[in-house]
């Protein structure tokens, strides 16, 4: 990419407004059109809690990323923190083996898991309060010059017509823009409540579709979680939300009690591995940048580099 390409990033999720943060802080002339602004998006309703992904290029991307998060965690304004807590699992007795990744790595002792969990681990990680972040990002672009637009396109065509790179950063959006047959929406439900004084994370993993986990940000602490496979409903269901309050006050009692505040519901962008590759558009160059399911805070500085590097090359 040289400096001062135009490039058309489609997209204001965390993932599109990372991307286009990367590209237009190394030089490239940015537009920015989304169907939805930044606190529309999925990206609002996540946790938002960094963890590794399991493969490559995923893992790497993961780094990336943590150091970036990491690092923005001293800046107060960028909604980034660094926060200690449990991370849980029923999947097997044994440590993943990227374990020497997490920093002030602790293994729980027995009394310290759940019933039903086989192994747990004490970390301290970045922690992201979504609606704060995005509202930074959308800054730093703003600094960089680039103001986002709402704008819906029907087809990558109608993009390509417009800048003679195109990124594509439309998360579920890429089922009917991309045509992809792979893609599709895993809905989340989160409750938010008020912090009752928890200053701890604490994250179950496993395959059922129904878990406890909450992460808290100052003064409120979001509660998870659900993943519902190909549900589009951006309603939030109270019998859902009772369970995730029920399932996170059985963990942490003092949940029991605290004061709803609100409900977020998002469309996770689910494919077999997140997509990040080239294809020609009607003469434009047209990067692809979605698909990164749950992972897509955890992912999105690695990825940004390297769609950076992709148009690079």
């Amino acid at each position: 990419m040289r400096n001062g390409d135009d490039v058309l990033v489609l997209g204001a999720g965390v993932i599109g407004l990372t991307t286009a943060v990367c590209l237009a802080e190394a030089g490239a002339r940015i537009r920015l059109w989304a169907a939805d602004l930044p606190p529309a998006t999925t990206s609002v309703a996540a946790g938002a809690l960094w963890g590794p992904d399991f493969t490559e290029p995923g893992f790497g991307w993961s780094l990336v990323t943590r150091d970036e998060l990491t690092a923005l965690a001293s800046e107060p304004s960028s909604g980034v923190r660094l926060c200690r807590g449990r991370e849980v699992s029923d999947l097997s007795a044994e440590l993943p083996p990227w374990v020497d990744e997490l920093p002030e790595l602790r293994v729980c002792e027995p009394d310290e898991l759940p019933e039903g969990m086989l192994v747990g681990l004490w970390t301290t990680v970045p922690v992201v309060n979504m609606p704060v972040y995005l509202d930074y990002l959308t800054r730093r672009l703003a600094d960089a010059g680039v103001e986002i637009e709402r704008r819906r396109v029907a087809t990558l065509a109608e993009a390509a017509a417009r800048a003679p790179v195109v990124v594509n950063c439309t998360g579920v959006g890429a089922v009917e823009l991309a045509g992809d047959t792979d893609l599709h929406p895993v809905r989340g439900q989160h409750v938010v409540v008020e912090n009752p004084g928890i200053d701890e994370f604490y994250i179950a993993a496993g395959l059922a579709p129904q878990w406890a986990g909450y992460i808290p940000h100052g003064d409120h602490v979001v509660l998870g979680g659900v993943a519902i496979p190909h549900d589009w409903s951006l309603e939030p269901d109270p019998a859902i939300a009772e369970g995730i309050v029920a399932r996170c006050a059985a963990i942490e009692p003092r949940l029991a009690g605290a004061r709803v505040i609100e409900h977020r519901v998002g469309l996770r962008p689910q494919r077999t591995r997140p997509r990040l590759d080239e294809e020609p558009v009607d003469g434009a160059r047209c990067v692809h940048n979605y698909g990164h399911g749950g992972m897509g805070v955890s992912l999105s500085w690695g990825c940004a580099r390297a769609v950076r590097n992709l148009l690079a090359g």
